[in-house]
C-alpha cells in the first residue's frame, strides 16, 4: 500500500515509525525548515531528519503548487494519512488518494476541533476524551468519522500523561482504519452533536485567576503543564512584581469559600504553601522564580522571602 502521510510535529513520527514498521511505501509530506536562531541557522522538521536516516521520500512544500501536486499525484497513493501537520491541504491533494485522506484528531468530535484538544480537555474538567479518524475535507476539523474511540481521563492526568495515553490508542485507530479502507467494509458517519473548539494556546493563558475555584485552577494547571504552565505575579514584599511559576500543584481543599483569594494562606510542613482561591485552595510543592532554577516550595518558603498573608496578583 502506498500511503502520503502528512505530519510536522514531534508525536507524528511515532505514526510514522508504526507504517515503516508495517513495510508500507510511504511519501512524507512535511513542514519545510525554518530559522531556529538569530543567527538565522535552519533547523529541520522531525520527520524530514527521520525521512532522511530511513531513506523515505520526503517532500517539504511551503505551497502546493502545480509541480507539488504533480509530484503526489506520480506518488499513485492508495490513502493519505494526517497526524500534526499544521498546515491546510487543498481538496486538489486530499482527494488524490485512491481511499482519499483521514486524519487522527486527538478528541471525541466535534468536540475541541482545533490544535489544542487534550489541553481544552483538561482545562476544562473532562473525563472523558479519544481518538477520531476522519475523513479531510474543506472544513476545519468536520469531515465524516471513520472510527472513534474512548479514553477515561483520571485526575492525575497532565497534558503530558494523556499525550502519551492518546497516542498510544491514536495509531490503533490509524491502523485499523488503514484495514477498514482496504476492506471497503465500512460506512462513515457524519459527525454528530455541536461542535466546540480548541484553538492553541497564547503565553497569557498561563495566567491564573484566583477569583476562579482551585478545581478550576488545577485543571489549568494540568491542561497546560506541557506549555506555557501556570504563573502569578507576587504583589508586595521583597519580591514585588516578580513572576513566580507553579511547577507542581494539586488540590488542597476544594469546598472553603474565601473572601480573600490569591493570599499564601498556609505552610505545609516538607510540602510547600497553599494559595486560596475563590472557592478552596491549592497545594504548590515545585516552584519556579523568574530567571531562578526550579525548588522545591519547601525550601523556597524556608528562606523567608514569602510567608503567610502575602499576596499574589489578582
Amino acid at each position: 500500500m502506498n500511503i502520503l502521510f502528512f505530519g510536522s510535529a514531534f508525536i507524528a513520527k511515532e505514526y510514522l515509525e508504526e507504517l515503516c514498521r508495517r513495510s508500507y511505501t510511504i511519501l512524507v509530506v512535511t513542514v519545510p525548515d525554518k530559522p531556529i536562531s538569530r543567527g538565522q541557522k535552519f533547523g529541520s522538521s522531525i520527520l524530514k531528519a527521520y525521512s532522511q536516516e530511513k531513506n523515505i521520500s520526503f517532500i517539504q512544500p511551503e505551497k502546493f503548487t502545480s509541480d507539488i501536486v504533480k509530484k503526489i499525484k506520480n506518488f499513485n497513493s492508495d490513502v493519505g494519512v494526517v497526524v500534526e501537520y499544521g498546515k491546510l491541504i487543498p481538496k486538489l491533494v486530499f482527494n488524490l488518494p485512491k481511499h482519499r485522506t483521514f486524519n487522527i484528531h486527538f478528541s471525541l468530535l466535534p468536540k475541541y476541533r482545533g490544535a489544542a484538544p487534550v489541553q481544552h480537555a483538561l482545562c476544562s474538567g473532562e473525563t472523558e476524551t479519544g481518538v477520531t479518524s476522519f475523513y479531510v475535507d474543506e472544513r476545519f476539523d468536520s469531515g465524516d468519522v471513520i472510527i472513534q474511540k474512548r479514553s477515561k481521563i483520571s485526575q492525575q492526568d497532565n497534558a503530558k500523561t494523556l499525550f502519551n495515553k492518546l497516542s498510544n490508542l491514536g495509531i490503533n485507530v490509524m491502523n485499523e482504519t488503514l484495514e477498514y479502507l482496504q476492506s471497503g467494509k465500512f460506512i462513515a458517519m457524519s459527525q454528530i452533536g455541536e461542535p466546540s473548539f480548541a484553538p492553541s494556546f497564547k503565553k497569557d493563558k498561563g495566567l491564573i485567576k484566583w477569583d476562579k475555584s482551585a478545581v478550576e485552577v488545577c485543571n489549568q494547571f494540568r491542561g497546560l503543564y506541557v506549555w506555557p504552565g501556570i504563573y502569578s505575579f507576587i504583589s508586595h514584599g521583597k519580591l514585588f512584581g516578580k513572576r513566580i511559576k507553579f511547577i507542581e500543584v494539586e488540590l488542597f481543599d476544594r469546598n472553603s469559600i474565601n473572601k480573600s483569594f490569591g493570599v499564601l494562606h498556609s505552610i505545609e510542613r516538607r510540602k510547600g504553601f497553599t494559595v486560596s482561591c475563590a472557592v478552596g485552595k491549592i497545594l504548590v510543592t515545585k516552584i519556579q522564580l523568574e530567571n531562578k532554577p526550579i525548588v522545591n516550595a519547601w525550601d523556597f518558603v524556608q528562606g523567608g522571602l514569602i510567608s503567610p498573608g502575602n499576596r499574589f496578583k489578582t
